[in-house]
């Protein structure tokens, strides 16, 4: 088989690592890539984003399968016009994606099948009219940008001035660009997070083993919101009677909705939950994989990827041949410092060779580029060291031990990742 996968994180990184490790697999493109994948895959600079290029670019390689790692080609409609060529691809259609491209789309879906979500108080398209909304919201309030904002269109307002003050940024001063003209008020909902990811065919699904992210860029989750900097796996994280009962009230009705509304998912359904006492409810959707989710689920992985997911284009599905290795994995973001603020590129990466050699680690880049024969910083987020082993404590050990040895200028990244990682509870446990 030969494959392209598209993207250029740390996510897209860690798919190609695990499909190199099938015997079916001959060749893979990667586009644009990274410093690190242009090790283990042909990297085509072209942004994952333009449909046209990508289109023109399997017209010419002729890849067997091709899997969409961000949410820009989704929302742009890629899948489609591969379909249209009979192409073989893994991610849902663009009205499919409208799930996480149109966070208005996703809660009146939500509502429409009855999924348990937190309470709407309106959507709006004017400043005026969020303001007045504001009069009579309980505090603290969630305003989200409707489109996609490179994760920094969600804010939990403490008060009105905070709530004024993002507005005013958001849909005065354009800062999210063409994501932020529409904007949604719900309520805030307590408890504990939890990414609970599956992969469908469109008629039949499979969970992922699930993971935690840590959103905020300082330890003890202060400071401001990140892409994520740092996610764990443990077969203990959930209990078996709440994850039947997210797969009761949330991931089978999500899907029974999607059919009903005559929109065929196919590909990765990521579903953000909060475990609130009166059970779990859906945050948010991605139409992909998470990152660094994907980092420490695809640690785990014990079954070949590229013929999973060969089935999943074609639309055959066997959810038991996903097995995973048992135990746990853990992912460190390593990120430039300012992240998620300003921050320079162009820092020199020292370390890597030696960390390596470290049993159970895998270094997955996420922001770097190749100048010569040295690897330099070209992101916010910029490496992922990604470790699995027996126990979640010694995943983490040989994580951190890993980052320990990697040096950049103004490298900062998160010391209590997996800190907490104690079982989830279920609804009035």
């Amino acid at each position: 088989m030969k494959i392209l996968v598209l993207g250029g994180g740390g996510r897209e990184h860690a798919l190609v690592w695990k499909l190199r490790q099938s015997p079916r697999v001959e060749k893979i493109w990667c586009a644009p890539g990274n410093g690190g994948i242009a090790a283990e895959a042909v990297c085509v600079a072209i942004d994952a984003g333009d449909v046209a290029a990508i289109v023109a670019l399997a017209e010419k390689i002729q890849p067997d399968l091709t899997i969409v790692g961000p949410e820009l080609p989704l929302v742009n409609g890629l899948t489609d016009a591969f379909r249209q060529r009979n192409w073989a691809i893994v991610g849902p259609s663009q009205q499919a994606a409208q799930l996480e491209g149109s966070k208005i789309f996703s809660k009146e879906f939500l509502e429409r099948h009855g999924i348990p979500t937190a309470k709407m108080y309106g959507t709006y398209d004017s400043p005026a009219d969020v303001y007045s909304a504001l009069n009579s919201v309980a505090w603290p309030v969630v305003i989200k940008a409707d489109g996609l904002c490179a994760g920094k269109g969600v804010f939990l307002a403490p008060d009105f001035a905070a709530a004024k003050d993002f507005v005013e940024r958001v849909m005065e001063k354009n800062e999210l660009g063409p994501g932020g003209r529409r904007i949604l008020l719900e309520e805030a909902l307590e408890g504990e997070e939890l990414s609970f990811i599956i992969l469908t065919d469109g008629k039949r699904y499979a969970p992922l083993v699930p993971t935690r992210d840590h959103k905020r860029v300082f330890d003890g989750n202060q400071g401001p919101n990140t892409g994520g900097m740092g996610a764990y796996s443990t077969d203990e994280l959930l209990p078996d009677g709440l994850r039947e009962t997210i797969r009761s009230t949330i991931v089978e009705p999500t899907l029974h909705g999607l059919a009903a509304d005559g929109i065929r998912y196919q590909g990765f359904l990521y579903i953000g939950l909060m475990l609130t006492n009166s059970g779990p409810k859906v945050l948010e959707f991605n139409c992909r994989l998470g990152d660094p989710e994907a980092q420490a689920i695809l640690a785990r992985l014990d079954f070949d990827l590229a013929e999973i997911l060969s089935d999943v284009a074609a639309g055959r599905l066997d959810p038991s041949k996903l097995r995973w290795r048992p135990g746990a994995s853990a992912c460190v973001v390593l990120t430039s410092g300012g992240y998620p603020g300003k921050f320079e590129n162009g820092k020199q990466v020292d370390g890597l060779t030696a960390v390596e050699q470290i049993t159970g680690v895998k270094v997955l880049h996420a922001g770097t580029n190749l100048v010569g024969d040295a690897v330099v910083t070209n992101g916010g987020r910029v490496l992922g060291v990604t470790a699995s082993a027996r126990t979640i404590e010694a995943a983490l050990a040989s994580a951190y031990e890993a980052a320990s040895g990697i040096h950049f200028e103004g490298m900062h990244y998160r010391k209590d990742i997996g800190a907490h990682a104690t079982q989830l509870k279920a609804a009035g446990d």
